[in-house]
Order: structure tokens, then sequence, then C-alpha cells
């Protein structure tokens, strides 16, 4: 039998590193060989960051985009172990380290880890390039709890550039954040976010496809956080082993032919 692969939790204390830990824990060819978290915290199993690199041969990470690219760069300088990063709210500057990272170990990036939603992307992207931008509107809009710290998510936003990528442009020329006050008329091809926090809702999707007819709407809802740590689990499991590269879940998925 093959010895299971050693999986280390960075933010081990968050909401995301505690599924991630309870799912991996009733699974045999897993083991949880070390948990993390910001320098301080204190817990009982708790190992520093350098312990829990040399014990892994994958860390998921669900933190924040400053101290993913520290991760990042520190497993780089070692040679690895390779990365699952699920951070979300990333600026250019914050991915520069992962990208360098990527040149010298393995790493799955993604705002979300859901079958679901990934698939949601692919349906997106085929409607945009289906639905002219003269006829249809494009809206997404987002939920989440009221702990969550930016907007609007990193899978609205990855939406949002799935409709983008359909209509063949870019989506930082089209995006709206937000309305407020006297907006004027809606520009042809604009994709707008509407976001909202509250309560302890999971992750609710939707991209609205608008005509002066008729109504598209496309949606995915989360239910519980095990289907992202499940998501980064099997993101895990696929990026062990792998060459030096960045990923996403379209490669874990099959769906792209990289790696």
């Amino acid at each position: 039998m093959p010895e299971p692969l050693k999986i280390a939790i960075a933010g081990a204390l968050g909401r995301m590193g505690q599924a991630v830990a309870r799912l991996a824990a009733s699974d045999p060819g897993l083991r949880v060989a070390a948990r993390f978290d910001r320098p301080g915290a204190e817990a009982d199993g708790l190992v520093g960051q350098d312990t829990a690199l040399a014990s892994a041969d994958v860390v998921i990470d669900f933190t924040n985009p400053a101290a993913s690219a520290q991760l990042a760069t520190a497993a780089a300088a070692r040679g690895g172990p390779a990365l699952v990063i699920g951070s979300t709210g990333w600026d250019e500057a914050q991915l520069a380290p992962v990208e360098a990272a990527a040149r010298k170990v393995a790493i799955v990036r993604a705002g979300n880890f859901s079958l679901g939603v990934n698939i949601l992307m692919g349906l997106v992207e085929q409607a945009a390039r289906l639905l002219p931008a003269e006829v249809y509107d494009v809206e997404v809009f987002e939920a989440h709890h009221r702990l969550k710290l930016d907007a609007p998510s990193g899978t609205a936003l990855m939406l949002g550039e799935a409709a983008a990528e359909g209509r063949g442009v870019g989506l930082t020329q089209v995006m709206r954040r937000a309305r407020d006050g006297i907006t004027g008329e809606r520009p042809v091809g604009e994709i707008g976010f509407s976001v909202m926090r509250a309560g302890g809702i999971v992750g609710e999707h939707s991209v609205v496809f608008a005509s002066d007819e008729e109504i598209l709407t496309l949606s995915h809802s989360g239910r519980d956080r095990g289907l992202f740590a499940r998501g980064a689990l099997a993101a895990a499991r696929w990026v062990a082993g792998r060459p030096p590269g960045l990923y996403d879940m379209r490669d874990v998925l099959g769906f792209s032919k990289k790696g």
C-alpha cells in the first residue's frame, strides 16, 4: 500500500483550514503532517512555517495574498513542497512572487475549488460568446458571510473574466464594481458586479444575461465549506510530483491540456 500523501495546512485556525483538516483526517490516502498559522498564533499541534514546509509533500493554503506570496517564496527557495493556494483578493504586486515561485515549484492557485463553479465558468464563457453585448447586459451577483474580507469575491471576478473572455475583451476594460448616485445610462458591453455580505452565507454566485425580451440566469450555491476543502484536496493529490508551473482547477479537472 502506498504511503499517504503528507499535507501541511496553512491558516490552520481559519474556517477553511479547519475544514481541510477535518476532511483530510477521514481519508486514509492523506496524512496531515503539519498545521501552521500566522506567527504568534498559539494552539495545540501548531508548528512554524519552516517545519511545515520540511514535513509535507503539499501545502494547502487558505490565508491571504500577502501570506500566500511569502509562503510561495519560501517554498521556492527550498525547492518544495508543492502548493495549493486558495487565497483571494490579489493585486498584481502580490501575484508576482507566486508567478516567480512557480518556476521552481508546482502551484495550483484558484479563486474557487468547487467542481460546480468551474463548470459554471465554462457555461458563462459560452453564453457570453453566443449572446451579443449589444443586446444582452451582464451582471455578476455574489453573496458571502459577514466575515469575508474581499469584495467582489475571487469567484465573482473569475466569472466576470469568463464572460469577458467569451466576448473577446479584457475584464478591466468593461467591469463596473459598484453603482451609486446618478450613474447615467449603462454602457454597451459593461459587466457589472453586485455584492452582499450577511450572516453565515457560504457562497452564492449568479451571472445574469438580460435583454429587453428575456433574462438568462446561471447560478451556483455553496452549502458547506466541505465542497471547497474537497476540491483543494483533489488539487493536492493532482499537484504532488508535478513539474514546476502555475496551474489552476481547469488543469486539475482535465479541462486544460497544460500539465
